[in-house]
């Protein structure tokens, strides 16, 4: 199985929390396949890198503090339509508006402290997965579980 490519970081209050083993099983449950993982404390630099979007907004500094407070899991999740599906299996950003069911809906109520981050877009997560990973780290492999969820032809 191969198709898109997305990072998903469990962030350190999913760490800290004891959390990865659920927010990993819920996306593997799914189907999608995990291409790359590593435990990892951002860096500062690798931060700023990571959240350059937000630089000018007032909300910044609280990104970068909160995700190199901790050790982070950081996933390469693949499959067909990744990046919706974890989006999907997400939630919303906001916990408050995360249906149960989603891990943010499930585990969070903070906005602050939403447990996971998943790439929005292709784009990003082209970039995100290479701040994350290099081709060296990610791991081309099937499943004989994989013609039981995509349909060959």
């Amino acid at each position: 199985m191969s198709g898109q490519r997305t990072l998903v970081l469990v962030k350190p209050d999913g760490v800290q929390r004891g959390l990865v083993g659920e927010v990993v099983g819920r996306l593997e449950a799914t189907g999608l396949k995990i291409v790359g993982m590593r435990l990892v404390k951002i860096s500062r630099e690798l931060a700023g890198k990571h959240y350059a979007e937000h630089a000018q907004k007032p909300f910044y500094r609280g990104l970068v503090d909160f995700i190199t407070s901790g050790p982070v899991v950081a996933l390469c999740i693949e499959g067909p339509n990744a990046i919706q599906i974890v989006r999907k299996v997400m939630g919303p950003t906001n916990p408050v508006d995360a249906p149960p069911g989603t891990i943010r809906g499930d585990f969070a109520i903070d906005l602050g402290r939403n447990i996971i981050h998943g790439s929005a877009n292709q784009a990003d997560a082209d970039r995100e997965v290479g701040l994350f990973f290099t081709p060296a780290d990610l791991i081309e492999y099937g499943r004989v579980t994989d013609p039981w969820i995509v349909e060959t032809r």
